[in-house]
């Protein structure tokens, strides 16, 4: 009882030191009074490596990726290797596309190895645990708590900004096609349905209050296009709520699916250059197909294309300063490699 209590003073003793120093820390500075959505991104630094030529690919061409069978050793120290900022409790990873958070037992994920990742870090005891993570096909932050009690603060935190509708994470995503509006709200209620053996998220039209008690649930994201250049554009995005999957469908709702979107792209069709939605029940998951010109430009054959990984990464990240009325501490993880050569390609830029 004695080791709990005073674990839990120990919590309380940092959180006044470590919330001071994340101004202090990489990637990791206060939100200025003036910026507005999208303006977050102007001093971001870039992972050695992550400025890619924007000749032909070789036989590696998404740098940055996660080798394939990796070992629980070699999945930690990549892990390590990804830490973007540590202060007291808080450690924080850029973490790599395609790594779930969480998954099946037995299988690895980023969960699984948590108890490793702790003792790599030095933690000891002190073993951490997930507050708030990017997706398995998305990549970008991951914000983990060897504390139970600031965890908890921030989960609460987290919730509160939600039920008000203030946006706290912002996403990056290049999109094949461009948004009709340059900015605006997407709203969508949307369901989850075992189609094929797969779980899929389907919107519903005009759903009724017996569709919400059933599960249905209204979504809404900000989204501002940022660039557009050889018909894709850059698109920043803000979650307003959550639901799996809800940045990729809504894009789709836009008729710009994100690329490398193997799961929902096949909803948009095309005649005669015009885009539609196709029946969300009726289309099976399948690889995403781009046009002979975006190939191109992409520098990629159809069957790289066809690996092309997400290109959705969770760039920003509020967190609440020591005071209530204190400015916001903005978090920040650097574009994978293969997310910024795709820009260079592109000639897109995140201003």
């Amino acid at each position: 009882m004695r080791a709990v209590l005073d674990r839990e003073m120990d919590c309380r003793r940092v959180l006044g030191r470590f919330w001071s120093g994340w101004r202090r820390g990489l990637g990791v500075r206060p939100v200025p009074e003036d910026a507005g959505f999208g303006t977050e991104a102007r001093h971001q630094r870039q992972p050695r490596g992550s400025r890619q030529r924007s000749g032909p690919l070789g036989d590696q061409p998404f740098p940055g990726l996660l080798p394939k069978n990796l070992s629980r050793e070699e999945l930690v120290d990549a892990l390590r290797a990804a830490v973007v900022d540590r202060k007291g409790p808080l450690v924080t990873l850029n973490k790599p596309q395609g790594l779930p958070v969480t998954g099946k037992p037995g299988e690895l994920t980023l969960f699984s190895v948590l108890p490793e990742l702790s003792q790599s870090l030095g933690l000891r005891e002190q073993e951490l645990q997930v507050v708030r993570a990017s997706g398995k096909e998305s990549s970008g932050l991951v914000l983990l708590s060897s504390c139970p009690q600031t965890a908890s603060r921030l989960q609460k935190y987290f919730t509160h900004a939600r039920r008000a509708q203030r946006p706290t994470a912002t996403y990056c995503a290049v999109t094949d096609g461009i948004p009709a509006a340059s900015e605006g709200k997407i709203q969508a209620a949307l369901k989850l349905e075992h189609i094929d053996g797969v779980n899929l998220t389907v919107p519903v039209k005009a759903p009724s209050r017996k569709d919400i008690l059933e599960g249905v649930k209204k979504t809404l994201s900000h989204f501002r296009v940022v660039a557009t250049g050889s018909g894709c554009a850059l698109v920043q995005l803000q979650p307003l709520t959550v639901f799996s999957s809800q940045l990729q469908v809504h894009m789709v709702l836009q008729l710009c699916p994100v690329l490398g979107d193997h799961m929902y792209s096949a909803r948009v069709g095309t005649v005669l250059g015009q885009r539609f939605l196709l029946p969300a029940e009726n289309n099976k998951p399948q690889r995403q197909v781009l046009d002979e010109a975006l190939l191109r430009r992409l520098h990629l054959t159809p069957s790289q294309a066809a690996q092309l990984p997400l290109h959705l990464h969770l760039h920003r990240l509020l967190l609440p300063g020591t005071r209530a009325r204190d400015t916001p501490v903005e978090l920040l993880a650097p574009l994978p490699p293969y997310f910024s050569r795709t820009l260079q390609c592109l000639g897109l830029r995140l201003q």
